[in-house]
């Protein structure tokens, strides 16, 4: 019962839903006065009860009694409406008509359960030879063709890593996941082609084999089959040795058959509804994993332990945030007007996205004369994110960077404080820091490293957890009273270790997350002309 109220949303008793319909025909705004009653049955004649009764695309919903009846409020007097119910098993079923009405049955269809390892995966794209590729229909096509969950089975960066190539792939470096383990396929496809790591293959799947839809990275039919993940109830995680599609239970139908998991409970053909689709845990089995006992991706167990379930906040609310469309299936191909803060998108912002990382932290930076020298101390907060940043791929790093001039444009030598590291690219040795997780390979020693499919350690991570902040100071040479002196902080966002980049022909620009600029005039330091005998 908890799970159905929760469905309700603000779904309003006694008619304070979104209040207003407009008129068939557009003759205005007509008051919800009228209520439609019934019984939610299933094709045996059998009660459903507790089904959950909905105006369709609204708020306005309640739950069917144990003996299956119903009383929808709310709704427009008159005026043709479709009432629809669903129930857990069930695809939604739904009815016209015209209020105020009693004696209505709304039949509910079982959907098929179980999983068909013989279903012949969509695909996504839009041929003309599969008419129910998503690609003819959705909204979310063009969003998810480009972004990371589209490319994950052509992403080449991914495999300049798993083959131990440049980016174009001509050119072998050596220090690829096939190098290090020649003969063996990994898991790797567990996460970036599930629909090719099914069933048992999960350990056997080379990426550099796949064909077909598989080449689709993660795509719209295999994540819509997804009907639950399987979590360790001691600690909300995924289990250690499962990762990807096998933390996932799949209902794959029939081959006659069509079924799809979606995020709305009044989608009445081939679709059911799962609230997992709407929550952090949809997401786990492939943003939490560990890898010989290191735990490298984690942004799941960041979220997990940080302030953001109590409120309510999920991966979904800032990864696939609405874009202000109003329908998910183009209107001429039968999709419905709803709210458009109901229409999650599929972009998926990331780590390539600069506007996501541009609004991830806030920065602040403080300069102020303390006798001979200059202090400067920079904050920087991670505001939105809901792990820490960087979080999971462990190349990822962000680089601050200070430069103090004096009027004339001269440099302030540095006199304490943190420098940039020695891997920081250009940026090394520069007055600043770097924030990463730093991995050390077990068998060479080698630091920092992103061959984490080898033995690797922990030896630093100083990423800022969500709603956190990181406060550093550095300390210039005062040039003299009188001087003006400007201070620049620059934030970076670096995809991966420099060096490791330049090897690989990896040409990703640093994207530049904040950058602040203060200046404070000088004073006079009195105490250089007070009498000795005061000082």
């Amino acid at each position: 019962m908890a799970r159905r109220i929760a469905l309700l949303g603000i779904a309003i008793v006694g008619g304070a839903w979104m209040a207003w319909q407009v008129a068939a025909g557009g003759h205005g705004a007509i008051a919800p006065s009228a209520s439609v009653e019934g019984v939610v049955v299933n094709v045996a004649g059998e009660i459903v009860g507790g089904a959950v009764v909905r105006q369709q695309t609204t708020d306005n919903a309640t739950i069917g009694a144990a003996d299956g009846t119903f009383t929808l409020g709310g709704l427009p007097e008159g005026v043709t409406v479709t009432v629809t119910a669903w129930d857990e098993g069930y695809y939604p079923a739904g009815v016209q008509v015209v209020p105020p009405r009693s004696g209505i049955t709304i039949t509910l269809r079982p959907h098929p359960v179980g999983d068909n390892p013989d279903h012949e995966w969509y695909t996504s794209m839009p041929d003309p030879e599969a008419p129910i590729g998503c690609g003819h229909c959705m909204v979310a096509f063009p969003q998810w063709v480009t972004n990371a969950h589209g490319t994950a089975g052509a992403n080449p960066r991914f495999f300049s890593l798993y083959n131990g190539t440049d980016l174009t792939g001509t050119r072998h470096l050596g220090g690829g996941y096939k190098d290090d383990f020649p003969g063996t396929a990994g898991n790797c496809a567990t996460c970036h082609a599930p629909g090719a790591a099914t069933d048992d293959r999960a350990f056997t799947t080379d990426m550099n084999e796949l064909t077909g839809v598989e080449r689709e990275g993660v795509f719209c039919d295999f994540c819509h089959k997804v009907s639950d993940v399987y979590l360790d109830p001691a600690t909300g995680l995924p289990y250690d040795n499962a990762p990807g599609v096998t933390s996932m239970r799949l209902n794959r139908p029939p081959s006659d058959t069509h079924m799809f998991y979606g995020p709305f409970d009044d989608v009445t053909r081939r679709v059911s509804y799962l609230a997992l689709e709407k929550k952090s845990q949809f997401c786990a089995p492939c943003h939490q994993f560990s890898f010989w006992g290191t735990p490298i991706y984690e942004s799941f167990r960041e979220w997990l332990e940080s302030p953001y379930p109590a409120r309510g906040i999920e991966c979904q609310t800032c990864h696939m945030a609405p874009t202000g469309v109003d329908y998910f299936v183009y209107p001429e191909n039968g999709g419905l007007i709803r709210d458009p803060a109901s229409i999650a998108s599929h972009l998926q912002p990331g780590a390539a996205d600069q506007e996501l990382l541009q609004n991830t932290v806030t920065m602040t930076v403080h300069a102020r004369q303390a006798g001979d020298r200059v202090r400067v101390t920079t904050i920087i907060t991670n505001t939105e994110a809901g792990h820490h940043v960087p979080t999971d791929f462990p190349g990822r790093h962000m680089i601050l960077t200070l430069a103090a001039i004096d009027d004339e444009g001269n440099p302030l030598a540095q006199l304490s404080g943190p420098t940039v590291p020695d891997w920081g690219g250009p940026q090394a040795g520069l007055p600043g820091r770097a924030f990463a997780k730093v991995l050390r390979d077990v068998e060479s020693g080698d630091a920092p490293v992103m061959t984490y499919w080898k033995q690797a350690i922990i030896i630093s991570d100083n990423r800022i957890p969500a709603l956190e902040s990181d406060a550093s100071t550095v300390t210039f040479v005062s040039p003299g009273a009188g001087e003006r002196i400007t201070v620049t902080a620059r934030l970076r966002f670096r995809r991966a270790f420099q060096e490791a980049m330049d090897a690989r022909g990896w040409d990703t620009p640093d994207v530049l997350m904040e950058e602040r600029t203060v200046s404070l005039v000088l004073q006079p330091r009195w105490d250089l002309f007070l009498p000795v005998v005061l000082r």
